[in-house]
C-alpha cells in the first residue's frame, strides 16, 4: 500500500483524476446530450430526467451526499453472500448505507427495478471476473427484486464458474461467471497454468450474452498462499513469475482482442469495470496521521472530498485504461475507483458470516477491506451501470 503522501501529492492525485476522466470518455466514446427517446410502454414508471448542464457528464467526478431514501433493498435479499450481508452479521451502524453519489455536473436517474426487466425482458446480462464482480451481481439482483412484486418468479442456480439467477416472468438472465484473470488457467500435470494468450475456454460462456460487464485486478498481484497460478505462459513460454503488471497487460490484451474480433455491437454492450480499491493503510485517508491500526475497521463515514485523499490513483488503472484505449470496440469504462475510494467505510470489516470470535477480535489481521457491505457500494455502480446502460447514447 501507499505511504503517507505530502500535500503536493495530493494535488497531483487530483490533477490526475481530472486526467483520467477525460481519458475514459474518450475511451467509451459517451457524450452525454440528453435521454434516449424511450417508448413509454415498455417503461411505465418513468425515472426523472437526467440533466446536464455541460455538452457531456463526468458521471465518475463528484461528491458523495446524504441521502434517507436509501438503500434500495434490505439485507434480508437472498441474493446476498454472507461475507458482504454486515447487517446480518452484526455491523452496529447504518449511516453508511445512506450516502448517494452526487456527479459534479449532472443529475444521474435514481435505480428503478421495473423499469430495468420491462427494458431488458428476454434479455441476457452477464458479470464477469472475480469477486468484486461478484458482488456487483448480487447487488443487482437485489436491487431489481425490489422494484417489482415480491410474487413475481425466480429462479437462482448456483455454480462454479457459472451462477444464473433468473426473473422468470421477464425472461431475463443476471449471471455470474467467474474467471479471476479473464484469460484461462488450466491444470498441466497437477500444475495450474495460466495462459496469458489463451481465453477460449472462458470466452464460450459468455458467446451471445446481450450485456457482458468485464473486471479483473486484485487477483494478479496475489502472492503465496493467495496466488492462484503455479506457471505463467506467454507466447510459447513458461515463466514461474513476472512483472505483474506486464503480466496484467498482455492478459488483458488477449481478451481485448477476442472483444474485437466476437463481439457484435450492433446487439450486445460490453461494459469493463474499474479496479476496485482497498482500505487497509489509514494513513491513506488520514495524511499526517500516526496510527498503528492496518485496517478499515471502525470506519463509518465517507471521505467528503478527493483533496484529503493522500493514496494514489493504482497502476492496475493505467494498464486498464491503455489496453481499452487501443481497442476497435472499446467496452464503457464503468471508472469506479476514485468514488470507491472515498468509501472507507462501506467494507465488510470484521462484519462477515466468514469469522470466529478470534478473528474479530484482531480485525488487523482478519478484517476485509477489499469487498464491500450489501446493500452498499456495488448499488450505486449498478445505478452508473443502469446510468449508461439506459441514458446514455
Amino acid at each position: 500500500m501507499a505511504t503517507p503522501k505530502s500535500s503536493c501529492s495530493s494535488f497531483r492525485f487530483t490533477i490526475i483524476a481530472l486526467c483520467i476522466v477525460w481519458v475514459q470518455q474518450r475511451v467509451s466514446s459517451v457524450v452525454l446530450v440528453g435521454l434516449r427517446n424511450h417508448n413509454r410502454h415498455n417503461a411505465p414508471h418513468r425515472n426523472p430526467m437526467l440533466h446536464a448542464n455541460q455538452t457531456s457528464c463526468a458521471l465518475f467526478m463528484g461528491t458523495w451526499v446524504r441521502d434517507d431514501t436509501y438503500p434500495l433493498y434490505q439485507y434480508s435479499c437472498p441474493a446476498i453472500d454472507s461475507e458482504f450481508n454486515c447487517q446480518m452479521y452484526g455491523r452496529p451502524d447504518t449511516d453508511y448505507l445512506k450516502f448517494r453519489w452526487q456527479p459534479a455536473n449532472c443529475q444521474i436517474p435514481r435505480f428503478n427495478g421495473g423499469e430495468f426487466v420491462m427494458r431488458m425482458r428476454g434479455k441476457s446480462v452477464m458479470f464477469v471476473g472475480d469477486s468484486l464482480g461478484r458482488n456487483q451481481w448480487q447487488s443487482l439482483i437485489c436491487m431489481i427484486s425490489a422494484g417489482i412484486s415480491p410474487s413475481s418468479p425466480t429462479q437462482f442456480l448456483r455454480g462454479d464458474p457459472l451462477s444464473t439467477f433468473k426473473f422468470l416472468e421477464f425472461g431475463l438472465s443476471v449471471s455470474y461467471y467467474r474467471a479471476p484473470y479473464l484469460v484461462d488457467i488450466d491444470s498441466v500435470q497437477g500444475k495450474r497454468v495460466l495462459r496469458l494468450d489463451e481465453i477460449r475456454g472462458n470466452a464460450n460462456a459468455w458467446t451471445g450474452v446481450d450485456v457482458l460487464s468485464f473486471n479483473t485486478g486484485h487477483w494478479w498481484t496475489h502472492k503465496g498462499s493467495l496466488q492462484g497460478w503455479d506457471y505463467m505462459e506467454a507466447e510459447g513460454s513458461i515463466y514461474q513469475d513476472m512483472d505483474r503488471l506486464v503480466a496484467l497487460e498482455k492478459g488483458l490484451r488477449t481478451w481485448a482482442n477476442w472483444v474485437d474480433a466476437n463481439i457484435d455491437t450492433s446487439r450486445s454492450r460490453v461494459f469493463f469495470q474499474g479496479i476496485s480499491p482497498t482500505h487497509y493503510n489509514p494513513s491513506e485517508w488520514n495524511a499526517g496521521a500516526v496510527t498503528t491500526s492496518k485496517s478499515c475497521y471502525g470506519e463509518t463515514m465517507p471521505m467528503t472530498g478527493m483533496s484529503g485523499y493522500a493514496g494514489t490513483y493504482p497502476d492496475q488503472m493505467k494498464v486498464v485504461q491503455a489496453v481499452l484505449s487501443s481497442m476497435n470496440k472499446p467496452p464503457f469504462l464503468l471508472d469506479i475507483t476514485l468514488l470507491s475510494a472515498m468509501r472507507k467505510d462501506a467494507h465488510p470489516s470484521i462484519y462477515s458470516g466468514d469469522l470466529t470470535a478470534e478473528q474479530r477480535a484482531n480485525p488487523d489481521h482478519s478484517a476485509d477491506c477489499s469487498h464491500w457491505c450489501l446493500p452498499g457500494l456495488p448499488d450505486t455502480w449498478n445505478q452508473l451501470f443502469y446510468t449508461a446502460l439506459f441514458y446514455l447514447h
